[in-house]
């Protein structure tokens, strides 16, 4: 079995590109119609792609923290969405 992203390296991906692939393998996992070494190929990409996912939300939450401080080091209310954060969090 081939898989779409065989390779380990999965920092290219967007947060997004990441979760798709990950639904992806959840659904194929859950058919139950694969061997056993098909499975288990499967299951490392799935835990790789987690891995990317958590560190892309965690530097996003990291940059969002900052950013969020104003000039007297106290947290204010801001939009997010208007921060201009790109694919990676950044």
């Amino acid at each position: 079995m081939k898989t779409q992203k065989q390779n380990n390296d999965k920092t290219d991906l967007s947060f997004e590109e990441a979760m798709t692939r990950l639904d992806e393998i959840v659904k194929i996992l859950d058919e139950g119609k694969l061997s056993l070494d098909d499975t288990l190929i499967l299951y490392e990409e799935g835990i790789n792609l987690y891995r990317c996912c958590s560190n892309l939300l965690d530097k996003t939450e990291q940059r969002i923290t900052i950013l969020g401080k104003n000039n007297s080091n106290e947290y204010e209310e801001f939009d997010y969405k208007e921060l201009g954060v790109d694919k990676n969090g950044f």
